[in-house]
């Protein structure tokens, strides 16, 4: 494979990850706008702050594998500015996102910090307080 094939692969491979972080920052968002729609429709029930925490989580877990293809993205950009890139080296994200992806605690520990960023993390803790006060 010549190197304008690899480097054709690369860009296929970029502008479909690129369109892929963009999904997770729009789904980031549905469920940062679906958790203050629920809390002002449901405000007062008692197990609405345990909904606030689900979506807090599920926020930080969209966010956490729009990181990994942050990763595989400047990975291929790097790639791409390499001009002897390899063929073999385009089309390999689930490589290495297996590679790369804790496991057990580890894994809840980067669930954890990305639900802490403060980019994910707000409104949601204002949001369970209030519920649980209500």
């Amino acid at each position: 494979m010549s190197t304008a094939d690899a480097a054709g692969m690369l860009q296929a491979e970029w502008l479909a990850l690129q369109a892929n972080y963009e999904q997770y920052e729009r789904a980031a968002l549905g469920v940062k706008l679906l958790a203050v729609l629920l809390c002002a429709l449901a405000f007062g029930m008692p197990w609405l702050w345990v909904l606030m925490l689900v979506l807090w989580l599920q926020e930080a877990i969209f966010k956490t594998f729009q990181a990994r293809l942050g990763e595989r993205l400047l990975r291929v950009e790097a790639l791409l500015r390499d001009a002897a890139a390899q063929p073999a080296q385009a089309m390999q994200l689930h490589s290495e996102w297996l590679g790369s992806r804790p496991r057990g605690k580890a894994l809840l520990g980067e669930y954890a910090r990305s639900a802490l960023r403060p980019t994910v993390a707000l409104p949601y803790p204002v949001l369970a307080v209030l519920s649980a006060l209500s």
